[in-house]
């Protein structure tokens, strides 16, 4: 259990003269925050960081020149294909920062070896049918809806709160498409107000995503610059300080995808892709793709905050965007989805329920 027992020499049930009469004992945590950003690997974001699992590359500019291919067929031959570069410290100085003062994963891997959307949709059901991104898959209005079990109804099912803060893979499942959906910028609003849900996916717009430029942005100087993205991250972070949700928030920050930036570590194959002739699209009519590696994917970045997030500490333990699911499962009681969410691990290393509660980030 994360924090839904009562830790070691912690208190965690009512206070003398407070509401009593049966009521559960009050988490450590009360709130997930799960912020989402594109397309980078962990040696192009934190290859330098000092300690982590890491290798040096050539500098990229800021931003990119292009958006380097990532898709599964990019993926499997990565090793002769992929870009080879990284940014430093001096470009995304606040992550470094928060990786020095809470938690740094370099063992955390995303959960499809692909593109956007089969990855969003893991980080939402523990699951993805697909492992191409669709055609229109920005705009999945008349696009096929997957009927999957979810995190999100699983809390609905507990009487817990969830919202969409920007996401798009929501309206692939049949029974999200719409529900608790809300524009990027209002989590900063409801963070900064101290009302939050229990747990929320949160996504940039466009300009402050981090996925580096395509032809369609040309003429937009913010699209993938990571300092700008870094700095939207920071945004969030703050409000959530701001509307004094800090004591009893878990904030994650990891990426989408690997972004077709090389990583020197290769992910365990424990999962292969499994062709559907009935459904060719689902990956892309590619049948040539049956039985190579769907999961994992390669390696990014998760940095870990709050006041029992660990201080100074790199994970190396094996996490995946299942595990922020198993995370929330674990918090808030909840069952698990499928075989993949129950035997992940649920990012416990990560967190220290004895010690007392850290100061907030002090980057602005």
């Amino acid at each position: 259990m994360i924090a839904s027992k009562k830790p070691a020499g912690r208190k965690t049930g009512p206070k003398k003269g407070g509401r009593g009469g049966g009521k559960k004992p009050k988490r450590a945590i009360e709130h997930v925050v799960i912020i989402v950003k594109e397309n980078h690997g962990f040696d192009n974001y934190f290859g330098t960081f000092r300690g982590a699992t890491g290798a040096t590359l050539p500098r990229s500019p800021n931003p990119p020149h292009q958006d380097p291919n990532h898709r599964h067929d990019a993926w499997l031959t990565r090793k002769t294909t992929a870009v080879r570069e990284q940014f430093v410290e001096q470009d995304i100085p606040a992550y470094f920062a928060y990786a020095r003062q809470f938690t740094l994963c370099d063992n955390y891997f995303t959960d499809v070896a692909g593109p956007s959307t089969p990855n969003h949709i893991m980080l939402i059901t523990a699951d993805s049918p697909i492992i191409v991104n669709p055609p229109r898959y920005r705009l999945p209005v008349g696009e096929q809806l997957f009927d999957i079990p979810s995190l999100p109804m699983s809390l609905e099912k507990a009487g817990l709160k969830w919202g969409n803060y920007g996401g798009y893979a929501f309206d692939f499942i049949k029974a999200l498409q719409g529900k608790r959906k809300f524009a990027s910028a209002q989590f900063r609003q409801d963070a900064a107000a101290g009302k939050l849900p229990n747990v929320s996916w949160v996504y940039a717009p466009h300009d402050a995503s981090e996925h580096p430029p395509d032809p369609n942005d040309a003429g937009n100087p913010l699209v993938g610059n990571v300092t700008h993205g870094m700095q939207w991250t920071v945004d969030q972070v703050n409000a959530v300080v701001q509307g004094g949700l800090w004591p009893k928030t878990a904030i994650f920050v990891t990426w989408d995808d690997w972004g077709g930036w090389l990583d020197h570590v290769d992910p365990p194959n424990v999962e292969q892709w499994k062709h559907d002739p009935k459904h060719p699209d689902r990956d892309g009519n590619h049948p040539q793709w049956n039985g190579t590696q769907f999961r994992y994917g390669s390696r990014v970045g998760c940095l870990v905050l709050g006041p029992y997030a660990k201080s100074g500490y790199i994970s190396r333990v094996l996490h995946s965007h299942v595990s922020l699911l198993k995370f929330c499962e674990t918090l808030f009681g909840l069952p698990h989805l499928n075989a993949r969410d129950a035997r992940a691990d649920d990012m416990s290393d990560c967190f220290d329920f004895t010690r007392p509660p850290a100061a907030p980030p002090t980057r602005t």
